[in-house]
């Protein structure tokens, strides 16, 4: 069990699920005996803006803000995002993200280019990264939509919570109707 607090960062797109995600990580770690904060979403999710949630745990919580420098690990639901993010990662953390490319506005208006070669830059900053395809996975699970939770799959290859754990976390905020294909992206990303 974790004594100190850790922080996770989870940052996307508006419309990508990332309050979802922040929901299943708080349940989860609830459910584990933890002390847990969960902020709300920061940024502009209604537009395919820039979205922040914040989960922390640990013995005691006193905030939920995670300051530049602090973050654990970084899920991050598209690549640009995580370069936008990689300074409120603390030295040894990890970054776990998608590879898919969603431009911003200034790229679709013209006025910006988005950047090359991301995943490489990354590395080449020392970053401990887990960059792959979560878009893919998500097909393969049966929708697009569900990319949220194949990163939450390949994010828990890190942790040391049994499977059951996750599952009933899974099941505690997935409505029903939609609980298959979840449980199948976060199969399937665990295993990618």
């Amino acid at each position: 069990m974790f004594m100190e607090t850790c922080n996770i960062m989870i940052v996307g797109v508006g419309g990508q699920g990332t309050l979802l995600a922040s929901r299943f990580l708080g349940k989860l770690f609830v459910d584990a005996g933890y002390d847990v904060k969960v902020s709300e979403v920061h940024g502009m999710s209604q537009r395919g803006g820039s979205v922040v949630t914040y989960v922390r745990f640990g013995d005691k919580v006193y905030s939920p803000i995670i300051d530049k420098g602090q973050a654990d690990y970084i899920i991050s639901f598209e690549l640009l995002e995580s370069a936008r993010y990689l300074e409120y990662l603390k030295e040894g953390g990890k970054l776990i993200s998608n590879s898919q490319q969603i431009d911003p506005m200034p790229v679709i208006t013209g006025s910006a280019e988005y950047p090359q070669n991301l995943p490489e830059k990354i590395h080449a900053l020392g970053i401990d990264a887990d960059i792959f395809d979560a878009l893919s996975v998500a097909q393969e699970a049966g929708s697009s939509r569900a990319v949220n939770i194949a990163l939450l799959g390949r994010f828990s290859k890190y942790f040391n919570f049994p499977e059951e754990a996750w599952d009933a976390a899974l099941q505690a905020v997935v409505p029903p109707k939609f609980l298959e294909l979840n449980m199948k992206a976060f199969s399937l990303g665990r295993r990618a």
